[in-house]
């Protein structure tokens, strides 16, 4: 059995590389794994508005489609770019749909999945932000809204994370966080911790325990995964041809 994990590719063009290097990542993936656990960030933005205006994303949900028709499972933990997934993901796609972390038993191991953008509970303002954007009144409106207030979302979001997250990283050490949640997360009789969302790629065991600790960096030039074979996690970097 073959699990792959990735997250933060924050694709907005079929013409950007990490955008292509992705189309080719999941051709390599057809009968050669079977679930892929998309961590969140996929995409730069995207609601899922039942008309599908985001049209520069056809292509990725091709590749996915193909996927998944090759057999591999396709497992979505909504990031905060992309959330309320819609019926592209929902019933083309057939994903499995996270809004929330999860604990899932992956290979026989207990695993605490998440974004990871719930991790850092100072992030008050983010946290506001969250609460105004993913509440049920918010996601039953996607239905009336016009594109144009997604792209207006967009704009907010990309100019919030652009500015802040260099701040942020100053401000508080994202690495300590991480480990910090991954001693809450064994306390649930977890096995390990699989996150996104802070573009850190590392792995870790916990001292003095098999605890597994995996953060995935990000596909937006260190093209890092994870892959969990046999019960045992690992980093990976894609190296594009």
């Amino acid at each position: 059995m073959r699990a792959i994990f990735l997250a933060d590719a924050h694709l907005s063009s079929p013409e950007d590389s990490n955008y292509r290097h992705l189309l080719a990542f999941l051709r390599d993936l057809k009968n050669n794994a079977d679930t892929l656990f998309i961590m969140g960030d996929l995409m730069d933005f995207w609601i899922g508005f039942p008309s599908q205006p985001s049209r520069q994303y056809d292509p990725l949900i091709e590749s996915l489609r193909e996927l998944k028709q090759s057999g591999c499972n396709i497992v979505y933990f909504e990031g905060n770019h992309d959330f309320h997934l819609g019926p592209v993901f929902s019933d083309y796609l057939e994903a499995e749909i996270h809004t929330r972390p999860a604990i899932q038993t992956i290979q026989g191991k207990k695993l605490f999945l998440c974004h990871g953008d719930q991790i850092n509970r100072a992030d008050l303002r983010y946290r506001f932000l969250r609460l105004i954007l993913r509440n049920r009144i918010a996601k039953a409106l996607v239905n009336y809204f016009p594109p144009s207030i997604a792209l207006y979302i967009r704009k907010r979001l990309q100019k919030s994370s652009r500015v802040d997250y260099q701040a942020r990283a100053v401000r508080w050490n994202y690495r300590q966080i991480i480990s910090d949640f991954a001693a809450h997360a064994q306390t649930l009789g977890c096995d390990g911790l699989v996150t996104g969302h802070f573009h850190l790629a590392f792995i870790e065991k916990m001292k003095d325990t098999s605890f597994t600790t995996l953060s995935l960096g990000d596909w937006m030039g260190q093209y890092t995964y994870g892959e969990m074979l046999s019960g045992k996690i690992y980093i990976r970097t894609y190296h594009p041809n």
